[in-house]
């Protein structure tokens, strides 16, 4: 436990070190980027348990987040053949995803729709995704559209472009990059990064409140929850992951939303 505490400590500093100098005494957003893949169950757990507290805790007044539904896909010798890490059907979520994006680039409409995704994502049941129409209340001829007239398609071979270009080169999924700096394994910590990258004046309640938090809380039960890039292709979903992820599984952004799309 105390090297664990060490090594995310070593990390944060590392990054305070990379970004110092990068940033204006200004106001201004922290950049926060995720590269992920539908079916995978740790980027499904960062997104439900993770990234929509940014939602709950004020932080989302003060980052820009971006989110590229790609992951560890491949693209074939043609250029233009998508194969994922966890097969078709995520390939299909991953083209749906980008597709929310495209169409609806206010971020608490499109976080509604993908979160939603994920959650069924967690529990195992994504083939009902259609079912997140009618709970996040959107209509559901934008992505129709988007997917059957191959947009859905440019848009999936856009992502890959992007992730394929990322310095340093992502090694697994979830991978986390607050204002270009990968955080890797201590994603679930990156409300720490994105409070020290923050250098605005504007009081954010994730950051005041982030001394009472400590590492080990967020680390006590986490083992290296991610998705390598070089692993070969593996079931939709683990059921070892999903027994032990979906039991986190809790949210009142998600609660909360849900109820007003109603």
């Amino acid at each position: 436990m105390a090297l664990r505490r060490f090594a995310s400590l070593f990390l944060l500093l590392s990054y305070l070190l990379c970004s110092i100098g990068s940033f204006s005494v200004s106001a201004q957003n922290v950049s926060l980027a995720l590269y992920y893949e539908s079916l995978c169950p740790y980027s499904a757990n960062f997104i439900v348990n993770g990234l929509a507290k940014i939602f709950e805790n004020g932080l989302v007044s003060v980052v820009d987040l971006k989110l590229v539904p790609y992951g560890n896909a491949r693209i074939g010798s043609d250029g233009t053949s998508i194969t994922c890490q966890h097969g078709p059907y995520e390939c299909l979520l991953n083209t749906v995803e980008a597709c929310a994006l495209n169409a609806w680039p206010d971020l608490d409409t499109h976080f509604r729709f993908i979160y939603c995704i994920e959650s069924l994502v967690m529990e195992g049941t994504y083939r009902r995704w259609p079912s997140c129409f009618k709970k996040s209340g959107l209509e559901s001829k934008p992505i129709t559209d988007c997917t059957s007239s191959g947009l859905g398609k440019k848009l999936e071979l856009k992502y890959a472009a992007e992730t394929n270009a990322l310095q340093p080169p992502h090694k697994y999924v979830p991978w986390v990059v607050v204002d270009g700096q990968p955080i890797y394994e201590d994603y679930m910590n990156f409300i720490s990064y994105v409070c020290a990258a923050y250098k605005g004046t504007a009081a954010v309640k994730a950051c005041k409140e982030l001394p009472l938090q400590t590492v080990t809380e967020v680390e006590s039960d986490r083992t290296l929850q991610v998705s390598f890039a070089e692993q070969s292709s593996t079931p939709p979903f683990e059921a070892t992951a999903a027994a032990k992820i979906t039991s986190q599984a809790s949210s009142g952004w998600h609660q909360v939303k849900m109820a007003a799309s109603k």
